[in-house]
Formats: structure tokens, C-alpha cells, sequence
């Protein structure tokens, strides 16, 4: 009998990120890929679980869409498996709210409300429901599963979750859900399996990435994040701001007359690491150049690191452990060899030939704190959330 599998998808705002996935909860990979610049000269490529390519295709600008990227994901899917059948679709989304706190199965009652949650997450939601709606259309007798980046944080202290705002706010949803979920859901799996006994410690995990926040684990639950009410508080990131005082937008409005879209696309697309050095978003071109204005973008992304492994820090009660994982935290690293060096208060040392290995433990034998790096892989765990979610 030929066995089904499990297609995941991540979209992002120009890309969709998909995965084959044998069925399972323990799946494995058969085969990953992405489209990228949706909305401009689109690329699709594709690798079988060894990294070989089996596809590879363009689009001119402007052709495809998300609606349409996740059709050739779907054609492409069909010819991959030849005949083994989809039994389900697990997808990323950001956003589930307050009435959200795992994974659940997609109806059209579900998705309405996943809607009304887009002003909560502008950059990501729209286009995370998008393959959604379209698989609906195309393939209606698909069961799908939608997975969440909040979910990891609904075990936090309801103190933790509030901001200090009238009650009738706080009870209509504003409050801080923290994101990164799925990434951070996943680090804490595996270190369960190669370090349970750090997996259990006060731990601070580091998703460092065009999007970066920090999340403070106890016993492997979500104590305390960067990330707030939506995606763009906390951290600096690759274009968004982080952290910012509500002053400036009063300041922004009343004194430079700019309206709601045009400070969200200065918070979200026109500040973080791309604001401060006028160069780009991207660590490594910043890494490489040497003009002024790029290393006091890398300075400063590093200080707000370090202020808020603070910060997690007393509301961990002291701390054990810190994960590096994402682009930048798996990849760079010159970052965290100064995140390092600015947490030295703690106690932290990296072992320095480790650290640019870039992989396992990177803490010296006389650091008080492990240090490790743990890469992330968000689609398996939806995965093996999708799977289980057919057999429950």
C-alpha cells in the first residue's frame, strides 16, 4: 500500500517555503524548496532530502502571485510524489490571537477569524492565509492545519502578557503574544534530545534572524519574550525598529504629519539594520563593508541583544543556558561572539574555535553559562503538528 504524505507550507511576504514530509509524526523529509521574489521575477527551486536539485523554474516579473505560487507548488508536489497522496497541508501562521493556543484543523469559521487578526500581523498574515484560500479553491477535500507563532507563548504568566493599559484593552486582545513560536517550539524538541537536562534549565533562546526576538524557556515552556502585540517590538531587526517609545509616533504624526501607512512602512520596512546603516537588511553585506554607518548598525543590533538578555534574565531568576539559531544566530558568527562578549557579566565565555564551527556548544569549559547553537527548522514541526493532528 503506498504510504501519504504531508505537504508544508511557510509563506512569507515574497517567498513560500514548502516541504514534503513522509507520513507520520516522526516524517522524513522527502523533498524542500521555495519560490522567492513573489510579486517580481519569481524562482522556484527544489532539493530531495540529500540536497540534490530535482526542479528549478522561473517566472517573469510581475507573473505570479501567492495565489498562483501556490499552485505550481501544488503541480510540483503531484509530479514529485508520483501518485503518493497528499493526506494533509500544515501551513505557518503568524497570528492566532486569543482563541488560538495550538494547532487546529481549517474551516471557514477558522480562517475568518484568522482574518480579522491581519492588522495584528500586516507583513506576515495576509500572506500566510493566501496558499490557504487557494488550496481551499483548488483542492477542497484536502484536510489543512494551521500552525501557530503565538501558540509557544500562551504558557506564559498572565502578568507577563499585559501591558499597562485600561482593563476593557487588555480583554479585547491588546496585550503581548510574542512570536517565533514554531522556531522556538523546535529548538526546545531538540535539545530534549541531545541535552535534556539543559532543555529543563533556565534558558534564553535567541532567533536571530530578518526578523529577531528572544524568549525566555523554564522547563521548556515560553516564560517571557521580546516580541509583543505584534511582530515588530523588541529587537531590532533587518527593517523593522524593535522597541520604540510611543512618543515617537505621536511625534511622527503631530509634528511630521505622516499617516498610519506611512509609519507602518517606516516601522516595518524602512528602520532596523537597513535604516541605521542606509546600505541593506542583510548581516553579511553589513559584515562586509567598512563604512561608518554599517558598524554602528551591527553595534547597535548587538547592544539591544544584550540589554534584553537582561532583561529575560531576571525574569528567568538567573540563567543557564543561551541558544543561537536562524539565519544570523546559526550563521554569524562574529555576533555572537559579541553578544558574548557583552553578557561576560553573566559569566558567559565562548570557546572561540567552536563558536566558528557555528554548531553544538560553543560555551568554554570555564564558562559559567552553555552556550549553543541549535539550527531551527520550523517546517518539520509543523509537520509532525499536521500529522498528529490527522489521527487525533
Amino acid at each position: 500500500m503506498t504510504s501519504g504524505c504531508i505537504t508544508v507550507l511557510n509563506a512569507g511576504s515574497s517567498s513560500i517555503k514548502f516541504g514534503l514530509y513522509e507520513e507520520g509524526t516522526g516524517g522524513n523529509l522527502l523533498f524542500r524548496g521555495q519560490i522567492e521574489r513573489i510579486g517580481s521575477a519569481a524562482h522556484l527551486k527544489a532539493t530531495n532530502s540529500e540536497g540534490r536539485s530535482v526542479a528549478e523554474r522561473s517566472w517573469p516579473k510581475g507573473e505570479l502571485d501567492h495565489h498562483g505560487a501556490t499552485l505550481e507548488i501544488v503541480r510540483l508536489a503531484r509530479e514529485l510524489l508520483a501518485g503518493r497522496p497528499v493526506l494533509a497541508v500544515g501551513h505557518r501562521v503568524v497570528h492566532g490571537g486569543t482563541d488560538f493556543s495550538s494547532p487546529v484543523r481549517i474551516n471557514s469559521d477558522v480562517l475568518a477569524k484568522l482574518a480579522k487578526l491581519v492588522p495584528l500581523a500586516p507583513l506576515h498574515q495576509p500572506h500566510n492565509l493566501a496558499p490557504i484560500e487557494a488550496i481551499a479553491k483548488a483542492a477542497p477535500q484536502i484536510p489543512q492545519v494551521a500552525c501557530f507563532d503565538t501558540a509557544f507563548h500562551r504558557t506564559q504568566p498572565a502578568l507577563a502578557q499585559e501591558f499597562a493599559l485600561p482593563r476593557d484593552l487588555t480583554a479585547a486582545g491588546v496585550r503581548r503574544y510574542g512570536f517565533h513560536g514554531l522556531s522556538y517550539d523546535y529548538v526546545i524538541s531538540r535539545l530534549q534530545e541531545i541535552q535534556p537536562a539543559l532543555a529543563r534549565s533556565r534558558l534564553i533562546v535567541a532567533h536571530l534572524g530578518n526578523g529577531a526576538s528572544l524568549c525566555a524557556v523554564h522547563e521548556g515552556r515560553s516564560v517571557a519574550s521580546t516580541m509583543g502585540f505584534t511582530a515588530v517590538d523588541g529587537l531590532m531587526m533587518g527593517t523593522r525598529t524593535g522597541a520604540l517609545d510611543p512618543g515617537v509616533l505621536l511625534y511622527l504624526m503631530q509634528e511630521r504629519g505622516m499617516d498610519a501607512q506611512a509609519i507602518e512602512d517606516l516601522l516595518y520596512r524602512k528602520s532596523g539594520l537597513l535604516g541605521v546603516s542606509g546600505l541593506s537588511s542583510d548581516m553579511r553585506t553589513l559584515r562586509q563593508s567598512e563604512t561608518p554607518s554599517a558598524k554602528a548598525a551591527i553595534a547597535l543590533f548587538v547592544y539591544r541583544i544584550v540589554r534584553e538578555i537582561g532583561s529575560l534574565t531576571a525574569a528567568l531568576g538567573g540563567l543557564d543556558g543561551l541558544v543561537f539559531t536562524a539565519g544570523i544566530g546559526e550563521n554569524d558568527a562574529a555576533t555572537r561572539s559579541e553578544v558574548a562578549a557583552g553578557c561576560a557579566w553573566l559569566g558567559l565565555a565562548l570557546n572561540e574555535e567552536s563558536n566558528g564551527l557555528g554548531a553544538g556548544q560553543i560555551s568554554s569549559d570555564q564558562s559559567r553559562i552553555a552556550a549553543w547553537v541549535v539550527p531551527t527548522d520550523e517546517e518539520r514541526v509543523i509537520a509532525r503538528y499536521t500529522s498528529a493532528s490527522l489521527s487525533s
